[in-house]
């Protein structure tokens, strides 16, 4: 099957069935989205398809009907998008784990939404979880992403 991931196209011999993460992590070599859960729920294994946040545990490789996009390819340290600036502004990380799933949600969050309140990035953020408890600078991060955006 093709797979285009972060804007280079990918020719995998995988079963259909095969879960997007374990594509991007054992056949392309691609580790920032991590195996958390298994089950969709923490978030740990978010990327973007067509820009739009999707759990890479719980889609079948044959099911990708978009180019994906991993953390790898979101920014650079060189320039990084203003979600990873915030992250970085903020000192969000403690032990790292979540933080590229948490990054992709935040960046699909805010192009849906590039204005939030509190209560909605909340919302849109509570499906990632944080073992470290990083919520406050999580919410502190996206406001300010939400502003470099805007042009703020």
């Amino acid at each position: 099957m093709k797979l285009n991931v972060n804007g280079k196209d990918h020719e995998v011999d995988v079963e259909d069935d095969m879960p997007l993460l374990w594509v991007l992590r054992d056949e392309l070599g691609i580790t920032g989205p991590k195996y958390g859960c298994g089950i969709g729920q923490c978030g740990a294994c978010t990327v973007h398809i067509d820009g739009i946040a999707v759990r890479s545990c719980q889609l079948a490789a044959a099911d990708v009907d978009g180019d994906v996009t991993t953390i790898e390819g979101l920014g650079t340290p060189q320039s990084m998008h203003a979600v990873q600036a915030a992250w970085v502004d903020h000192q969000v990380a403690q032990c790292g784990y979540c933080q590229s799933g948490q990054i992709m949600q935040a960046a699909s969050f805010l192009d849906l939404n590039p204005d939030p309140s509190d209560d909605q990035i909340d919302a849109a953020m509570s499906g990632n979880l944080c073992r470290c408890g990083t919520y406050p600078r999580i919410r502190a991060a996206v406001k300010t992403a939400a502003s470099k955006l805007q042009g703020v």
